[in-house]
């Protein structure tokens, strides 16, 4: 029987629901590994054996080979899928959204969203600059959207499961998706199309 492959991450990060998400598109078995990234266990030993980064996803196969980075795994479990574009330009254009995630989106969406949500911070304690970033991000997806249903081709792919993973809880960090209604329109459709509970990695200040 073949091993399944293991994925760590933190149920409450975006980054790591991607992977989550992809690999359920995809029909795949695997085992998750839950790593608490609050109580610093990125940190521990054991962990940094599996990944020096310190950081969540990970992904280890069952010959053994460690791949990290979000948007590397989910390109990696969905190869051959219609996740990724037949055409090569949009398969370089849904790369061209993935990256602009990790650089303009993720850094001041989810940071600012980490600070208010799970940090408890006041909105006088967290840098101006995340909430000016992260309208600006939001603003370029409301003009991608205004005459398409996702960001790429005319189906769901990859770029818009690495997208919606911050998006849909940008209220979390203060962002109000009401004054982007194209923007709020695809995470409902996205959402639907993958499957999401709506409620699925929203912060629980209990948990």
């Amino acid at each position: 029987m073949n091993q399944p492959i293991q994925v760590y991450g933190d149920q409450r990060s975006g980054n790591c629901l991607k992977v989550k998400w992809t690999a359920d598109r995809m029909g795949l078995t695997y085992d998750w590994q839950n790593v608490d990234i609050l109580k610093g266990e990125t940190r521990t030993e054991d962990f940094l054996a599996i990944n020096p980064a310190g950081q969540v996803p990970c992904l280890v196969r069952p010959d053994g080979r460690i791949l990290a980075q979000s948007n590397a795994i989910c390109f990696h479990l969905a190869e051959g899928s219609a996740l990724i574009p037949e055409d090569s330009f949009d398969v370089a254009k849904m790369l061209e959204w993935m990256f602009w995630e990790q650089y303009s989106h993720e850094p001041a969406i989810a940071v600012r969203r980490l600070q208010k949500a799970y940090k408890g911070l006041d909105d006088d304690q967290i840098d101006p600059e995340l909430m000016a970033k992260g309208r600006r991000a939001l603003g370029v997806m409301e003009m991608r959207l205004l005459s398409r249903d996702f960001i790429v081709a005319e189906q769901l792919s990859l770029a818009d499961i690495a997208l919606v993973a911050y998006t849909r809880v940008a209220d979390e960090g203060g962002f109000d998706l009401d004054e982007f209604l194209n923007v709020r329109g695809w995470v409902a459709r996205v959402e639907n199309e993958l499957g999401i509970d709506v409620n699925d990695g929203r912060f629980d200040p209990v948990g």
